[in-house]
């Protein structure tokens, strides 16, 4: 069998260090927050050219603080992307605010930058771009439009640790940034974390606020705010794994570069990286028009594949309030209807590679 991702073996690899840095949390008892945390979130900072890092309890809070430290509130728009993971969307739902959606650029699945202006109200407040699948959305023009309608930007950076954009680290390339650490990131803890990056000396101060019940000093609640702190084994976890991260990338880096070399052009569309950009292939998501037949036929020669992600946003019962259609993205339907994630790990091996090649190859031909 080839695993869609194989966290067992990156734990083996990397044991010794990680049940170290739990024992010292044991040890310590500081269980949520703690030194652990805090130097994490120093050391990510650094390594993603920010400011600041603040380490909360997932992905999703890092948005949703993001977005109440940029002002984001009720009666607010925030412009986003169809074609993400469901929490894009409901973090700026749960600020009161609403998202208003653009289509994706159809080579690169982010935000279609020339789509934007056409979608700022007298309501908008912010532009969330989402990085996909590892790939850098086309920040320059996004940025751009933001100052000259005088609006927040505020990275989905969910999938792109290490990702660049024109030698830059995505999660300092706007205001503020989003990340999640769920266990199958390329950062990923052993549970769920999240981190705010940003630029901005007021932002961090108020998600640190906002994480923590609202409070400076315990038990003086200075604002509402929320349980969002991350425990102090993700803390310790994180920045063992940091340390390996870049090696990781470059194996990542490495089996795409054997996925195009051994998959035909006539079986599958590649995924196609931006120019002067760094993609770091969070899952390697290729184009079939009959994805659902080779993805059982892969099944049934034990590779495991995923669809990230097989409903749009804007077509989930979810979030029919947003009041969109069948129709209204068709970028984002049609990347919708054939997207393939094929495994993808830093542990793979060019022999399975060239296995799961071989099983497409074969299958297209049929």
């Amino acid at each position: 069998m080839i695993p869609f991702a194989d966290l067992q073996s990156q734990y083996r690899s990397i044991k010794s260090e990680i049940d170290a840095a739990i024992g010292r949390v044991l040890e310590s008892a500081q269980f949520v927050l703690g030194e652990e945390v805090a130097g994490f979130e120093g050391d990510f900072a650094q390594y993603c050219q920010a400011s600041e890092c603040v380490a909360v309890n997932s992905g999703t809070s890092a948005l949703h603080l993001a977005l109440l430290a940029a002002g984001i509130g009720p009666g607010d728009e925030v412009i986003t992307v169809p074609f993400t993971f469901v929490a894009t969307v409901s973090a700026i739902g749960y600020t009161g605010a609403r998202a208003v959606l653009v289509d994706i650029e159809p080579e690169y699945f982010t935000i279609d930058p020339s789509k934007i202006e056409a979608a700022i109200t007298p309501r908008t407040r912010a532009i969330m771009p989402v990085h996909l699948y590892g790939q850098p959305a086309d920040m320059d023009p996004i940025l751009d439009i933001a100052r000259h309608h005088r609006l927040t930007v505020i990275e989905d950076a969910a999938q792109a640790h290490g990702a660049e954009y024109h030698g830059r680290r995505c999660g300092s390339l706007a205001e503020i940034a989003g990340f999640s650490f769920y266990p199958g990131k390329n950062l990923g803890a052993y549970g769920e974390g999240g981190a705010v990056t940003t630029a901005r000396a007021d932002v961090a101060p108020t998600c640190r606020t906002l994480r923590d019940w609202g409070q400076e000093k315990r038990y003086e609640h200075r604002v509402k705010g929320f349980n969002y702190r991350m425990d102090g084994i993700q803390g310790a976890v994180l920045r063992v794994k940091l340390r390996h991260l870049e090696e990781w990338t470059e194996k990542r880096r490495q089996v795409a570069s054997w996925y195009a070399e051994t998959l035909a052009p006539e079986s599958v569309r590649l995924p196609k990286a931006r120019p002067g950009c760094r993609h770091v292939y969070h899952v390697f998501a290729v184009r079939t028009g009959d994805r659902d037949r080779l993805r059982d036929v892969l099944g049934k020669e034990g590779i495991q594949t995923g669809i990230h992600y097989p409903i749009p946003v804007h077509l989930q019962p979810a979030h029919a309030d947003l009041g969109y259609r069948a129709g209204d993205f068709p970028n984002a339907e049609a990347a919708a209807r054939d997207v393939l994630s094929l495994p993808m790990f830093p542990e793979m091996t060019r022999a399975q590679v060239e296995q799961v090649a071989s099983v497409i190859s074969t299958a297209v031909r049929v």
